[in-house]
């Protein structure tokens, strides 16, 4: 047989798995559209794209006078808007969706003592996503705009125009909703043996400095925002590495899990 032949055949075998792979994620990238497609058809009867703007604005609209309200600077601003924040609703409602269609890719490739923990996971980031989010709808934006109006005068009419409004707050539920994805990601480094415990707990000093400087970044340059998103993300890193430490125990592979992988190898 030629050399030529001999490749043909080797790459044979591992062109259809290929194939299969593609066809998969193919698969669970339609699932996940089609679950956004229905959390917006649900979104968009209720409370409808106008209730959405209503709710993200309550909490400037708490630090404006009772007359006041938002306005509409650009021509489409009026349609793109509210069309922007049902999309942006119906991913975050469809988020735990989105992750099970991660999880259900790569699981054929998971040993079964690491799909027992992988639900949780995704329930637990899903759930510290929305705790994020919640934290800046329900607490940051209200110091924050609190802070940021003292400074306001007088004789300055503090009207906000909706598109720029819209886009601050999004940014800030995307920083918040990934900063509180800390613990997963510090047991997740902990699981693959990229780092370990010890280590962590000799970065936490660095840790903070690192979370303060992100803080500086992603948030508007007050003090209450920086701080809101700061201190938690210390807060969760320890309790990242406390997860870490029960997580690798309790999803240490048994005898015959470990002598499945090593034959495998």
């Amino acid at each position: 047989m030629s050399d030529t032949e001999k490749t043909t055949d080797e790459l044979a075998g591992s062109e259809q798995p290929f194939v299969q792979h593609l066809m998969e994620l193919r698969n669970r990238l339609l699932y996940g559209v089609i679950g956004l497609a229905i959390c917006m058809g649900l979104l968009a009867f209720w409370p409808g794209p106008s209730g959405l703007i209503d709710l993200i604005a309550v909490p400037i609209r708490a630090h404006m006078p009772p007359d006041a309200k938002l306005i509409a600077v650009g021509v489409f601003s009026p349609f793109f808007v509210p069309i922007k924040v049902l999309a942006m609703a119906a991913l975050l409602l469809s988020l735990p969706w989105w992750m099970y269609q991660v999880w259900a890719f790569v699981a054929p490739g998971l040993y079964s003592h690491e799909k027992r923990f992988a639900i949780p996971l995704i329930v637990l980031g899903s759930l510290l996503a929305y705790v994020g989010i919640g934290f800046v709808q329900f607490f940051v934006l209200d110091k924050m705009f609190g802070f940021i109006q003292q400074f306001t005068p007088a004789s300055v009419a503090a009207t906000p125009d909706i598109a720029s409004y819209v886009e601050a707050i999004l940014s800030l539920y995307l920083a918040f909703g990934l900063a509180f994805q800390v613990p997963i990601v510090v047991v997740l480094l902990v699981k693959m043996n990229m780092v370990t415990v010890q280590k962590l707990k000799e970065f936490r000093g660095y840790f903070i400095v690192v979370a303060f400087v992100i803080a500086a970044v992603v948030t508007p340059p007050d003090v209450i925002s920086q701080l809101a998103l700061a201190v938690p993300m210390c807060i969760l890193y320890e309790i990242g590495i406390w997860g870490s430490q029960w997580f690798v125990k309790a999803s240490a592979p048994t005898e015959a899990e470990a002598a499945e992988k090593e034959s495998a190898s």
